[in-house]
């Protein structure tokens, strides 16, 4: 989530080539979908509802809010007015007690219109292409820039595996469940995603790198990218050579998944409540890892990624063409997709935030997971990021597995988490359990380090590990 101080960095700014600002107290303006249509055809940006041009923000009537971010997200849908559609990320941010739409438009990998008029962006803002060179050039700048688009027109349908589009379809029913790929055919589908397109060189159409890479069967993808390749590695004994191993040359969908079941295998997940609910903090972090690993990388380097579990850390390397050199950071991150259709296409799935989104999220929860272990991102021909899965080089991921099979450890846990003060005899009264019954559970857990007691019985508070 977008803090407040962040929004005022941007503001304090000013507008410029990937910064915006429009009043909007009342109702969306409609002007808004000329700078998102610039915006995806050059170098994305912010744009940011209810802050005048001079910076000073106005703020947006509270009671329009649902409604013209429910305009936002129609619109952003509806093929008539933005073509191609494309999802993008809106929130409310409250500022000195006004509320603002902050708005990230990502960098699009395609040429879009507004009405049917392509737009650009320079520092002075919106401007339409009205002449044919523009226009091309635009076109040129696209589809040289991101290997993506590369367009195969032999292939077909049949060099797809049917089943990721009855997978695709399953989850994103669950973010979305008038979701249109749901009413789609398997072609319908890879043509909404962006993932059919023309060469603008050889005015040859076809379904692109972006679809082979994503729903293409094994052979498929040799044919056409031979070098694709993943490789997870655990060495946490034998660092000259792995434990385990698991070598994916498949499509990036079931990679996803064979990927986020490796790390699940030899990583611990740690207790966590946020707010009322339990959450898995190691799904939170690895799915930013994973999707990274996967989705923003080169694909026209012949570098396989890699993704080694070592006793402490979690280590992912993927080559890359970098937007800047050295560490990231929370404040100086730049958010750059480097496959937008793909990196579109998941976040579809609800496998990966924007960009910007993503990283701040691992700073976030990397401490938790790990007691004040942040992420180390080191951008380069190589990207690498190291997260901690460990403390003090203990590995308990055996132990943690076995949470799952104490019969009221999640009871137990919550109402530690929420209050740590409280007494066995309480636990047991609110769990309706014996004493007795009560106190081996808690012995087990206090042997599995998943728990500890600090003071007295009375007087003490529980950890939780």
């Amino acid at each position: 989530m977008t803090d407040a101080a962040k929004i005022k960095s941007i503001i304090a700014k000013g507008e410029g080539l990937n910064i915006e600002f429009k009043k909007s107290y009342s109702a969306l303006p409609r002007n808004v979908f000329e700078t998102i249509c610039a915006f995806l055809n050059r170098k994305g940006g912010h744009i940011l509802l209810g802050v005048k041009d001079n910076g000073s923000i106005e703020g947006i009537q509270e009671e329009t809010l649902p409604a013209q971010l429910k305009v936002l997200a129609d619109d952003m849908n509806n093929p008539q007015l933005i073509s191609p559609t494309f999802y993008l990320s809106s929130e409310v941010v409250e500022i000195d007690g006004k509320k603002i739409i902050c708005i990230y438009v990502p960098e699009s990998s395609q040429v879009h219109t507004h009405l049917g008029v392509y737009y650009d962006r320079n520092h002075e803002g919106d401007y339409k292409l009205n002449n044919q060179h523009l226009i091309m050039s635009l076109f040129v700048r696209k589809y040289d820039g991101f290997t993506e688009n590369k367009v195969f027109p032999n292939l077909r349908m049949e060099h797809f595996e049917p089943e990721c589009f009855k997978m695709v379809r399953n989850l994103v029913k669950v973010e979305r469940p008038d979701h249109p790929w749901l009413n789609m055919s398997n072609e319908e589908l890879l043509r909404s995603a962006k993932m059919y397109l023309t060469d603008i060189h050889t005015n040859q159409s076809g379904y692109t790198l972006a679809a082979a890479l994503t729903f293409g069967t094994e052979a498929t993808i040799r044919s056409v990218c031979g070098h694709y390749k993943t490789d997870a590695l655990c060495r946490k004994d034998n660092v000259d050579r792995y434990d385990d191993r698991d070598v994916i040359t498949c499509n990036l969908i079931e990679a996803y998944s064979r990927l986020m079941a490796f790390i699940r295998k030899h990583t611990p997940d740690r207790f966590y409540l946020e707010g009322n609910q339990r959450r898995s903090i190691r799904e939170l972090i690895f799915r930013e890892m994973v999707a990274n690993l996967l989705v923003h990388r080169e694909f026209s380097i012949p570098y396989p990624s890699r993704l080694t579990i070592y006793k402490e850390t979690v280590v992912s390397e993927n080559w890359t063409i970098p937007n800047t050199m050295g560490l990231i950071t929370p404040e100086n991150v730049v958010p750059h997709p480097k496959n937008p259709t793909i990196s579109d296409f998941f976040r579809q799935l609800g496998w990966v935030e924007d960009l910007g989104s993503g990283i701040r999220n691992m700073f976030y929860y990397c401490p938790i997971y790990v007691k004040g272990a942040m992420p180390i991102m080191e951008e380069g021909d190589v990207f690498k990021l190291t997260v901690r899965h460990t403390e003090d080089g203990v590995d308990d991921t055996v132990n943690l597995e076995k949470i799952s099979q104490i019969k009221y450890a999640d009871e137990i846990l919550a109402l530690i988490q929420g209050t740590p003060k409280i007494t066995a005899i309480d636990m047991a009264t609110n769990l309706s359990l014996s004493e007795r019954h009560l106190r081996k559970i808690l012995a087990r857990l206090v042997e599995l380090k998943i728990i500890e007691r600090k003071g007295s019985d009375k007087d003490g508070e529980w950890m939780t590990g």
